[in-house]
C-alpha cells in the first residue's frame, strides 16, 4: 500500500494501568486549524514501566492506533526520536524502525532530556518555553519548521493539544 504524502498523524497516549489508551489526529497541511481525521484504541495489559526502556510500553500503543489509519507519510509524537546526536534511540527511532523506515518521524518533548542537545527548540505563541524537536526520515530543520508552522497561537500547536485531549478522553476529546 502506498503512503498518503499528505496525510500527518499526531499520536499521544494516556495509560490507565493495566491498559491505555491511544489516539490518532490526522491533518493534511501542518497548518490545519481542523483535524481531517481522528481514531482511539483500548490497549489491554500495556507493559509496565521500566526506566530506560519506555518505547516498550508505549510502542505497541502508538502500532496499535496507526494501523486503524492509512499509511501516513509523517508521524509526530509526544517525546525524543534521539535521546542524543542519533547513536541513542528514544521512541521516535523505534517507531520508525518498526514502520520500516517509511514513515517520517517527529518527535516533539515539552521538557529537555539530559544529552539532547541535539534537539532543535521551537519556541511558539509568546511562550518562553521552547519545544524540543527530534526527527528520523526527515530533515531536523525542516521538522523543526513544520511544528513551528503548525496551527494555534500557543506553545503546543492545536492539533497537538488535541490528540493529548482524545487519548484524556476518547469519548469526548474535552478537557478533564
Amino acid at each position: 500500500m502506498l503512503l498518503n504524502p499528505k496525510m500527518i498523524a499526531c499520536l499521544d497516549v494516556d495509560y490507565r494501568d493495566p491498559s491505555a489508551c491511544a489516539a490518532a489526529v490526522t491533518i493534511q497541511d501542518w497548518s490545519d486549524p481542523n483535524p481531517s481525521g481522528e481514531s482511539v484504541v483500548h490497549v489491554d495489559d500495556v507493559a509496565p514501566y521500566e526506566p530506560g526502556q519506555f518505547y516498550r510500553r508505549e510502542l505497541p500503543c502508538l502500532l496499535a492506533v496507526l494501523k486503524t489509519l492509512p499509511p501516513v507519510a509523517v508521524a509526530v509524537i509526544d517525546g525524543y526520536v534521539w535521546l542524543d546526536s542519533a547513536t541513542t534511540p528514544g521512541l521516535g527511532a523505534h517507531l520508525y524502525e518498526a514502520l520500516s523506515c517509511r514513515t517520517s518521524v517527529i518527535g516533539v518533548a515539552k521538557t529537555k532530556f539530559r544529552g539532547a542537545d541535539h534537539a532543535r527548540e521551537v519556541f511558539r505563541g509568546a511562550s518562553a518555553r521552547p519545544l524540543y524537536i527530534t526527527a528520523a526520515g526527515i530533515s531536523l530543520e525542516v521538522a523543526a519548521g513544520h511544528i513551528r508552522s503548525m496551527h494555534g497561537d500557543h506553545r503546543i500547536p492545536s492539533i497537538l493539544a488535541r490528540v493529548d485531549r482524545l487519548c484524556r478522553n476518547p469519548r469526548t476529546g474535552a478537557s478533564r
